[in-house]
């Protein structure tokens, strides 16, 4: 049995593009706080590789590759738009492999595309379920990309699920999004957005069971580089030093 640590550190961000609140695109400005969170898996919104930070750069690795490798070696990705110049959407990077990497499409007619990622991760105690998703900005919208989201998550709970992301909900009580955290027991409520003067929870960690749950925050430290704050959490899930 290798020498563990007790806590599984999990993060989701939406990166806004990798850029800050001073209008700066800053890939490596994003990458050093991630780097310095040091997150066991991560989930980030909003990577778009049709900016870049050097003229001549290959944009969509530039960004993925670097976000990735300061999580580790592991990577899945859901790509809400796609074209000659890059490609927009989400990652999820983990220092663990990922297996049973699937893309689920909740699109709605005439909205902006969205995607969900599930991934399972198999760890010396358990195997974690991890789902991750941004949600639109409609709440017609949203609803229906929940009951969508539902029956994916509702598709295997036999062992611990995390669901992390931006869920776009503006208001509590989670009027839309009821149904779908009834289905956890526990979930962050930090808010997030905007980063210079948080007031509102879009981005949320939710754990099954609820006793996964060990310790949360937001990551202030890293206002600068986008929008929104890293929510960061410790899950009771002891992992490989």
């Amino acid at each position: 049995m290798p020498d563990l640590k007790p806590h599984l550190r999990v993060l989701t961000w939406n990166v806004h593009g990798c850029i800050g609140g001073d209008g700066r695109h800053d890939i490596a400005r994003v990458g050093a706080s991630v780097r310095a969170l040091s997150p066991d898996i991560a989930a980030f919104q909003e990577i778009d590789s049709r900016r870049r930070s050097v003229p001549g750069t290959a944009g969509v690795g530039e960004v993925y590759d670097l976000l990735r490798a300061e999580v580790g070696e592991h990577g899945h990705d859901a790509w809400a738009i796609s074209g000659a110049d890059g490609r927009y959407g989400q990652i999820l990077a983990s220092r663990f492999p990922l297996e049973n990497k699937r893309v689920h499409d909740i699109s709605q007619p005439g909205r902006e595309p969205r995607k969900v990622m599930s991934a399972s991760v198999e760890l010396p105690t358990a195997r974690l379920r991890v789902i991750a998703t941004h949600l639109g900005l409609g709440r017609r919208e949203r609803r229906r990309q929940v009951a969508a989201l539902k029956e994916i998550i509702s598709d295997d709970l036999d062992g611990p699920v995390l669901l992390l992301g931006d869920f776009n909900e503006w208001f509590w009580p989670l009027r839309v999004q009821r149904d779908l955290f009834g289905l956890f027991h526990s979930w962050t409520h930090h808010a997030s957005f905007p980063a210079c003067f948080p007031l509102f929870a879009l981005d949320r960690i939710c754990c099954r069971p609820g006793d996964l749950l060990a310790r949360t925050w937001i990551a202030s430290e890293a206002r600068g580089a986008s929008d929104h704050l890293p929510v960061v959490a410790e899950l009771a899930l002891p992992v490989p030093r």
